[in-house]
């Protein structure tokens, strides 16, 4: 019995100490050399890789490039869960995952360009963020292709130039 007792105090007085000197021991960093380890300066980051401090990009001008860009980032990045088309009712939603909004709800029609650039940079709600993933550039390119899925939701016939209406099917 005695053995037992003298077990469990030391097993508790070496748990405490124990503790306390991870509380207290110092850590690296990340990205910290290692004690005697050469640095390479300039260190050059991975490629394709995205600072969270990056500079503002300035909204580019709508183009036919622009929108194929954004609908092809979306296809890849957003469409999993909002659908090709925007409705919120993507193949993940359909195994399960919540659903997002739909793009055509009056909230999100009346959202600024800002709301969506800064969802898709920082997430919102149950989506986390892709800013590691998009780069900044894309990030307008996917809003300007968000906008065109809505304004092709309430297109008419009559919006479309008469040359190129016997091309619709």
């Amino acid at each position: 019995m005695k053995l037992r007792h003298a077990i469990t105090v030391a097993s508790l007085a070496v748990a405490l100490a124990a503790c306390d000197n991870m509380a207290n021991q110092p850590k690296r960093l990340p990205y910290e050399l290692p004690y005697g380890a050469q640095a390479n300066w300039p260190a050059l980051p991975p490629q394709h890789i995205i600072a969270h401090d990056e500079k503002p990009v300035a909204v580019p001008p709508v183009t036919m490039a622009l929108l194929e860009r954004g609908q092809q980032r979306f296809d890849i990045y957003c469409a999993p869960c909002h659908s090709k088309i925007g409705d919120g009712r993507g193949m993940i939603v359909q195994r399960g995952f919540p659903q997002p909004p739909s793009y055509y709800i009056a909230r999100l029609r009346d959202a600024p360009n800002q709301h969506f650039y800064d969802v898709i940079t920082h997430g919102y709600g149950a989506m986390y963020s892709y800013a590691d993933r998009v780069g900044a550039e894309d990030r307008w390119a996917i809003v300007a292709y968000i906008r065109a899925l809505q304004a092709s939701a309430s297109a008419q016939i009559a919006d479309v130039p008469p040359d190129k209406r016997q091309t619709l099917q």
